[in-house]
């Protein structure tokens, strides 16, 4: 290894050593945010940015293709509407970030800034809807939330982030129940098959569901260092904000009916997961289908030969820019060693190295950056060898990140097991529940774990609650969380 190279990797904290200042070096290095003036913000960079639009046009794609609409509501939501719903404006008070002048002059009433949008949609909801035949309505928004976190972190919780929230309206509860739970699949899907992230999806207890939600329903990942990440949630909110802001239709039997309304939504948080998921002490790692460049083409020539091997590396890429998002990385100020050094950091899944001696072989070299194995390959074909790679790359860390679930999910069958496994060990506990909110609490009190979900998957065999005993248990699981 180089002294180049040596710097690259000293600037990253091991992951065992240190998971969380590892986790800001990999941002840092990879040079993805900034932090901005505003405790608690950040400034996305454009190859941070450029993960989030390869996940966002996957996201959207799926959306669209599932009958919804993009529309877009105003970031700002006047208190009466927070007021209207008591268990909506409890949950989310701590969070809201208030305009109180404008202009110049005082406001006559307050101003949130869009924590979420559930209020404003409704509000808008009760004016478009008037018949069965305006059912339903499949709106998705993409914009920008503000949440006052007293505790902040690049990507997992910012005061200002960036997400996806579609708000529907049904005929029935049925209908409502239908979507809420298709849009939580679609949201697996994605995850993991774009992202390469295994999840658990399941339903939320009463104490975690979102506050005037009837249901919510998320998908939960494990990250590397064993504390679980929701990565989306879906809510059937049931009639309550239907009541609260009057939406109502007439029916085909000629009633007046309320809707029944669903609201979802993943954000940036999911970058957090990529990079906690599938990163190592070298940097990122990022699955084909998300990287905002999935190969770079790396020269390297003696200063004679330069433009001999430059002239066949950008033949080499300008066959490929068709099939892949591709570079040719020509930057001469630069040694071939350090570009290496600076793609692998960024997470760039695959490498070309082609240099004089190459060429004369009729080949390039391929440098996969999840496994790093170098393969010499011919040049005839190289377009199909290049996907088939970047195909098995997706594959392969969907694997690794799936054994790492798997190695870290453990079963509990009694409270102090749950402490043994937390304490001793990391992951996801499978356990018994009985259902009381005082059994739930008392495991977050004492462990500061959680119910991440009640599986839809469930094992079999029965389980006794880990806190009161009780057989009549279902199975849950437990762990500490982002």
């Amino acid at each position: 290894m180089s002294s180049q190279e040596r710097e690259f990797v000293k600037e990253i904290t091991p992951k065992s050593e240190d998971f969380a200042q590892w986790y800001v070096d990999v941002i840092r290095k990879a040079d993805l945010i900034d932090y901005a003036p505003v405790k608690g913000c950040m400034v996305i960079k454009p190859y941070g940015y450029g993960i989030w639009e390869r996940i966002q046009e996957a996201f959207d794609r799926r959306f669209k293709e599932t009958g919804h609409q993009n529309a877009y509501f105003p970031i700002f939501i006047p208190e009466s509407f927070f007021q209207k719903e008591a268990e909506h404006v409890e949950g989310f008070a701590p969070e809201v970030a208030w305009v109180t002048h404008g202009g110049g002059e005082e406001l006559t009433e307050r101003l949130a800034v869009r924590p979420t949008s559930e209020t404003l949609i409704c509000a808008m909801y009760s004016k478009w809807i008037q018949s069965w035949r305006d059912l339903p309505v499949l709106i998705n928004q993409w914009c920008n939330v503000v949440r006052w976190e007293k505790s902040t972190r690049p990507f997992l919780r910012t005061t200002e982030f960036l997400w996806q929230e579609g708000h529907t309206a049904h005929r029935t509860e049925e209908e409502a129940e239908e979507e809420a739970l298709r849009m939580l699949e679609v949201y697996r899907e994605r995850v993991e098959n774009i992202l390469a992230i295994p999840v658990i999806a399941g339903q939320k207890t009463e104490k975690e569901k979102f506050a005037g939600a009837l249901r919510t329903y998320s998908i939960e990942a494990l990250m590397g260092d064993g504390r679980a990440l929701q990565a989306g949630t879906s809510h059937n909110l049931g009639q309550h904000f239907a009541k609260v802001f009057d939406i109502t239709f007439l029916d085909q039997d000629d009633q007046l009916k309320y809707v029944w309304q669903t609201s979802w939504g993943v954000s940036t948080r999911l970058i957090g997961a990529l990079i906690m998921v599938h990163g190592d002490d070298r940097g990122l790692v990022l699955p084909p289908k998300v990287a905002p460049l999935q190969v770079v083409v790396v020269p390297i020539a003696p200063r004679k030969q330069r433009e001999m091997v430059l002239a066949e590396a950008r033949a080499l890429a300008v066959g490929l820019e068709d099939r892949v998002q591709i570079k040719l990385d020509d930057r001469p100020e630069y040694t071939p060693g350090w570009k290496f050094n600076d793609w692998e950091m960024r997470g760039v899944p695959l490498r070309i190295e082609i240099g004089p001696r190459d060429i004369e072989k009729g080949q390039v070299v391929l440098v996969r950056r999840d496994t790093g194995e170098k393969t010499a390959v011919s040049r005839e074909g190289l377009e199909t060898r290049v996907v088939r790679e970047l195909e098995d790359i997706q594959a392969t860390l969907f694997r690794r990140a799936k054994r790492f679930m798997d190695e870290n999910t453990h079963q509990a069958e009694t409270f102090a097991e749950i402490k043994e496994i937390l304490e001793e060990r990391r992951g996801l506990i499978w356990a018994g529940w009985c259902g009381k909110r005082e059994c739930e609490d008392a495991v977050k009190e004492e462990t500061g774990a959680t119910i991440r979900c009640i599986p839809f998957e469930q094992p079999e065999g029965t389980m006794k609650c880990v806190c009161c005993g009780k057989g009549e248990s279902r199975k849950v699981v437990f762990a500490r969380a982002y």
